[in-house]
């Protein structure tokens, strides 16, 4: 017998959570999926997403949308090696209190199809990764944005006759937590920390298996370079650089860098471009963007430049689109 489709490995890697997906996954880790790219903004800066706000930061730093300035619906849309992503947040602002937000992603891995030699069917399965967030977040201290993530998370594979994961499927949870701080009106500078994905052992139903998630610490700074020297309001150009580690037995740290420049206040034009370096599944690469900002609409498109370590081909758009409510 045999799967007449690829796509076989993806399907087993982050079933099993032991995998070459980018950001530091190794063996023993489950829920690897945590740890694929979601938007466009962060995408295009390279993943360094950290100390940057924005309306994507419900799956990067919750701290992030402490300072949105309006509430807001956001669709996601995108493709990776192993499989496409379909995401939406609603975002819930209020001035001088904060933002709650609830967002949910799905990754489709597609399906496989297996067949004997004479090919007659035989059976098929199909694996989709579910995440659903709260997020809360809100200005403390006057220079201080602080926020939280709680999150459902599922791994479920489906399966009609004959398959080789048998229908496994796995439930967990995890907390983000992180903060962003503006350490002086004086200096365009931003600063951000975060614990990512911490929670449980990620434990598989019909698998004698209960690994750990991928729990990673982040660290970043941003710092405005046209705005220290360039007196324009609506000019900026942020360079950001972000380093990424193991919360437990740390020592193989990743390393994030973006640049993005923007034009505009309401109206609003943005060019990025990221890179990644010193990545352990050797996913590093540079990535590029574009945002637009038009009236109550937001556009973000983005695209990586690396190569995957699946396909040896780089990874298609990603898209997001947001309104203002």
């Amino acid at each position: 017998m045999r799967p007449i489709r690829s796509g076989l490995l993806p399907v087993v890697v982050l079933l099993a959570g032991t995998a070459g997906v980018s950001g530091q996954t190794t063996a023993g880790e489950g829920a690897a999926f945590l740890m694929l790219p979601v938007g466009a903004h962060a995408v295009s800066l390279g993943r360094a997403a950290t100390a940057m706000p924005g309306q994507e930061s419900a799956f990067w730093n919750p701290a992030g949308l402490a300072d949105m300035g309006g509430s807001r619906l956001v669709l996601f849309r995108g493709q990776s090696a192993i499989g496409t992503s379909t995401g939406v947040s609603a975002l819930f602002s209020r001035p001088g209190v904060g933002t709650l937000g609830i967002s949910y992603l799905l990754w489709d891995h597609g399906v496989i199809e297996y067949r004997d030699g004479e090919n007659n069917d035989l059976g098929a399965e199909s694996l989709r990764n579910h995440i659903a967030v709260v997020s809360a977040s809100a200005r403390l201290l006057g220079r201080l944005n602080a926020g939280v993530n709680l999150k459902l998370v599922q791994s479920r594979a489906s399966c009609r006759g004959y398959c080789g994961s048998r229908g496994a499927s796995a439930t967990g949870y995890a907390v983000d937590a992180g903060i962003q701080v503006t350490p002086t009106a004086a200096l365009p500078l931003r600063l951000g920390a975060m614990v990512a994905h911490l929670g449980p052992r990620f434990q598989h139903e019909n698998v004698e298996q209960a690994d750990p998630l991928p729990t990673r610490i982040r660290v970043a700074a941003a710092y405005d370079v046209l705005g220290a020297f360039v007196r324009a309001a609506d000019v900026e150009g942020w360079l950001t650089v972000e380093v990424q580690d193991r919360l437990v037995d740390p020592g193989s740290p990743a390393l994030y860098l973006g640049s993005e420049i923007a034009a505009g206040r309401g109206d609003r034009l943005s060019l990025r471009a990221g890179y990644i370096a010193g990545d352990p599944d050797g996913m590093g690469g540079a990535s590029v963007g574009l945002g637009l900002q038009f009236q109550n609409f937001e556009l973000s498109v983005a695209k990586s430049l690396a190569l995957s370590g699946m396909t040896g081909e780089t990874e298609p758009f990603t898209v997001v689109l947001s309104i203002r409510l």
